[in-house]
């Protein structure tokens, strides 16, 4: 480290306050710690270089001595070796138990210190997910429905303690009911100790010597049970409802998980949905589009009458406001957009076609309509 620069090593300005130097220290020191780079030399030079930059910058005496005559006036009383090193006063005991304590769950008390894992308390439930499908009008009006949850309950024989009946559960011995193991590691600092869960207990620090005969220690049992659910009214497709404290079943003690319902709901044959407005089409004749009338409009709530006026182009789309899905919790509704389309007869009586002649005449219209039956025109064709 002759001669560089260490606070480019740290990524700070020169007028850089304690706080900033530690804050940068402990960035960069995890970033390279050794531990989370197993077997990578670069990391392991980076990790070096960082400690002696913040070894030095951290200290009045050896920064104003760095800040006159640069790194080589340090290196001999700063270096890693030094007095004032990782061994010394200075802020290293605080920012390795941070440090530390981000590897390893809990607070280092000095390089060979023990981590601050601690036996595990009663854990909640789990969550389950499930889908609920409803109809287009249960979605847009709500309702009660019941619905079936395969779940974990409270085994009836042990009440939840999943021990045998007369017995209960023991400390156990491999952690000595702490529900943490302690590991020591040796690594470039020394040795180096962290605890993590007990693997035969998990964490709790007790052991079921003789389990529950009908749930197997498990303190639980699967069962079905049926659930009464409130479906709000607007509620729409691929929205999630959220019903606590009705999931599986937690640890003595623990709450319960929570049920979420994914909504699925089933398209209409006439109404389709954007937001909380409602959309469909409306097929009108020719005579209407022309003349204009008073259509009969389905809606959510039942026909509805529109005056609709004489000479409507199809593809014409009208709003019937107020009349599309109640917001949830609210009283405001969204609108219904209804687009007529102009239905074309394909097939027409000759008195028919000759009204649409004298129409198309006094309109100033040219119509070359052809009349032929189908035999006529199979004998035409031959003859030409």
């Amino acid at each position: 480290m002759a001669n560089k620069d260490y606070y480019a090593v740290l990524g700070v300005e020169k007028t850089a306050d304690d706080k900033e130097l530690k804050k940068a220290y402990r960035k960069l020191a995890m970033k390279y710690h050794p531990d989370k780079n197993p077997d990578n030399k670069e990391a392991e030079e980076k990790f070096k270089e960082v400690n002696e930059a913040y070894e030095v910058l951290s200290d009045p005496q050896k920064r104003q001595i760095y800040d006159q005559y640069g790194a080589d006036a340090v290196n001999g009383q700063g270096g890693f070796g030094g007095a004032g090193g990782f061994n010394g006063a200075g802020d290293f005991g605080d920012i390795f138990g941070d440090i530390f304590g981000d590897f390893f769950g809990g607070g280092s008390r000095g390089f060979g210190g023990f981590g601050g894992a601690q036996k595990r308390g009663p854990r909640k439930g789990a969550d389950i997910r499930q889908h609920i499908g409803i109809t287009f009008e249960e979605a847009v009006f709500g309702k009660k429905v019941n619905i079936k949850v395969n779940r974990s309950e409270e085994c009836e024989e042990c009440h939840g303690t999943g021990c045998k009946t007369g017995t209960s559960k023991t400390t156990c011995k491999t952690c000595g009911g702490r529900g943490v193991i302690s590991e020591v590691r040796q690594t470039m600092f020394g040795s180096m100790a962290s605890q993590r869960e007990c693997p035969d207990c998990h964490g709790t620090g007790e052991k079921i010597e003789s389990p529950c005969s009908k749930c197997g220690g498990s303190g639980s049992v699967r069962k079905t049970k049926t659930i009464e659910v409130n479906i709000p009214a607007g509620i729409d497709d691929g929205q999630m409802i959220k019903l606590a404290g009705q999931g599986e079943f937690g640890d003595p003690g623990a709450p319960r998980g929570d049920l979420y319902l994914w909504i699925d709901v089933k398209p209409h044959k006439t109404f389709k949905r954007d937001g909380f407005d409602i959309y469909m089409d409306m097929p009108i004749s020719f005579v209407q589009a022309t003349l204009g009338d008073e259509l009969e409009v389905p809606t959510i709530d039942g026909s509805v009458k529109y005056s609709m006026p004489a000479g409507t182009q199809t593809g014409t789309v009208f709003r019937l406001k107020g009349k599309g899905i109640q917001r949830i919790n609210s009283s405001s509704r969204g609108d219904q957009y209804v687009k007529v389309n102009v239905q074309i007869p394909k097939k027409v009586s000759d008195k028919q076609a000759d009204l649409l002649k004298k129409f198309a005449e006094e309109n100033g219209e040219t119509v070359n309509a052809s009349k032929k039956k189908l035999g006529q025109k199979i004998e035409d064709f031959f003859t030409k």
